[in-house]
């Protein structure tokens, strides 16, 4: 464990790393891509959408993927197509046309 102090007394941040200084939590919460809210585990409307990385020149997919989470509340806006849009336009995941 490594525990860090902050200035002021309040607050005391504890972080689980290995001796390389990796992250080792057991659990790390999923956030959402567009709000970077906590998706927690009672926002049952929240989805995790994988979209494959594509080469640009041969247009083939490279076998990886990036993945968007969208929470309940961006799907129950109807702001949820708008979002996934941007988000793939913003990594170069959707064509131009």
């Amino acid at each position: 464990f490594l525990v860090h102090k902050p200035h002021s007394l309040k607050k005391l941040i504890v972080t689980m790393q290995n001796d390389a200084g990796e992250n080792v939590d057991l659990y790390i919460p999923r956030k959402c891509s567009w709000t970077n809210r906590i998706l927690a585990a009672h926002d049952h409307g929240a989805v995790q959408i994988n979209v494959a990385n594509i080469d640009p020149v041969t247009g083939v997919s490279t076998k990886t993927s990036t993945t968007y989470a969208l929470c309940g509340y961006i799907r129950a806006q109807s702001e949820g197509d708008e979002a996934f849009t941007a988000l793939t336009k913003k990594n170069d995941a959707t064509p131009s046309n």
